[in-house]
C-alpha cells in the first residue's frame, strides 16, 4: 500500500509568474516601490555583465517579489522565470547574490539563445525611499542614476546621466526621462503620428495652432516633429526647436522644400551649424504618401535617434 502525504501549501514556494509584461524602466521601478510600500519583500535584479551576445543591454532590470510576482526583462524572456526563482531564494535568505547564466554559468541546462553569458546582481531592497527619489527626478525630467555597491549591499541615488556600467566597485544604472514627442502641423498627419508614438511608449504633446513652446520645454529627451505643408507657419516653432536641446528635429517636405526652408532661416540670421540639426525630409523613408505610412516613418526615425542617444 502506498501512503501519499499531501504537501503543506504553506511550505511550498510560490510559482514565479509575471505581474505584467514591460521593459519600461519607470514602470519597473514603480512596481518595486509600490511592492515595498505594500510590505512585500522585493528584489531588484540588474544585468551587470555581458559575455558575448545578449538580448538586453547592460543595466536591464527585473523586479521580483517574495510572492513570485515579477516584471521586467534581463534576457529575451527565456530565463526570467528561472531568475525570479533565484531572486525568491535571495529574498528568503535576506541576502544579495550574483547569478551567472549562459557562458561561464554552473547551470548547464540554462543556455541563452544568443550563445553568450550574463551576470545578474540580485539586490534585496530595504525600503522604497531611494526608488521614490529616482522616480521623482524622472518625473521632473532629470536624468538620474542608482548606484549599487555589492560589498555593502546598498543602493544610493546619483545625479547625472552617464552610461550605465561599473564605476570602481559599484554598478551605476542610469535612467533617462521617458522620451517625449512634440508634434505640430496639419491634423491628419499629427493625429496619425501621435497615435503611433503613444503605442511606442512616447509621451506626446500636440501643439495648437500658433502655440510655441519655450526652449526649456524642449529638453534633451524631447523630439520635435513639424508636419506643416507651409514653411512660413513652421518657422517660429523651428526657431524654438533649434534653440533647444531637443535630440531630434524633423520637418515635412521635399529636399527642394528644405532648401527653401534653410534659405528663409539664413535670411533671418539662422546659424548654419544649427540648420544641420534639421532632419528633412522627415522620417526613415522618403515619399510617404499617406498619413499612416508617414507616422510609422517618423516614429521609427525618432526611435533610431533616441537609440543613438542611449549609446552615447
Amino acid at each position: 500500500m502506498t501512503i501519499r502525504i499531501a504537501a503543506d501549501p504553506e511550505t511550498l514556494a510560490p510559482e514565479p509568474r509575471a505581474a505584467f509584461l514591460s521593459d519600461d524602466a519607470i514602470e519597473i521601478l514603480s512596481f518595486a516601490a509600490r511592492s515595498l510600500e505594500e510590505g512585500k519583500p522585493t528584489a531588484l535584479i540588474t544585468l551587470v555583465d555581458i559575455r558575448g551576445g545578449a538580448a538586453r543591454a547592460l543595466g536591464a532590470q527585473m523586479v521580483v517579489r517574495g510572492d513570485g510576482l515579477y516584471c521586467g526583462f534581463v534576457s529575451g524572456g527565456c530565463t526570467e522565470a528561472a531568475v525570479a526563482a533565484d531572486a525568491m531564494t535571495a529574498l528568503n535568505k535576506g541576502m544579495d547574490r550574483h547569478l551567472r547564466l549562459g557562458e561561464g554559468s554552473p547551470f548547464f541546462d540554462i543556455v541563452l539563445p544568443c550563445g553568450g553569458g550574463i551576470t545578474l546582481a540580485i539586490h534585496v531592497l530595504a525600503d522604497a525611499a531611494v526608488l521614490r527619489q529616482a522616480l521623482a527626478a524622472l518625473h521632473r525630467r532629470l536624468p538620474v542614476g542608482l548606484r549599487y555597491h555589492p560589498g555593502r549591499r546598498t543602493l544610493s541615488l546619483q545625479q547625472g546621466g552617464e552610461a550605465s556600467g561599473w564605476c570602481g566597485e559599484s554598478f551605476v544604472r542610469t535612467y533617462r526621462p521617458r522620451p517625449r514627442v512634440v508634434i505640430a502641423g496639419t491634423p491628419l498627419e499629427t493625429d496619425a503620428v501621435a497615435r503611433i508614438a503613444v503605442a511606442a511608449g512616447y509621451e506626446t504633446v500636440a501643439l495648437e495652432r500658433g502655440q510655441v513652446p519655450s526652449p526649456g520645454e524642449l529638453d534633451g529627451d524631447t523630439a520635435v516633429a513639424l508636419l506643416f505643408h507651409d514653411v512660413d507657419r513652421e518657422l517660429p516653432l523651428l526657431n524654438a526647436a533649434l534653440a533647444s536641446s531637443a535630440f531630434y528635429i524633423g520637418a515635412l517636405g521635399s529636399r527642394r522644400t528644405h532648401a527653401k526652408r534653410c534659405q528663409f532661416l539664413r535670411e533671418r540670421g539662422g546659424d548654419e551649424r544649427l540648420l544641420s540639426r534639421i532632419k528633412a525630409p522627415i522620417g526613415i523613408f522618403d515619399k510617404a504618401r499617406d498619413a499612416r505610412s508617414l507616422a510609422v516613418s517618423v516614429v521609427a526615425d525618432i526611435a533610431h535617434a533616441r537609440l543613438r542617444l542611449d549609446w552615447m
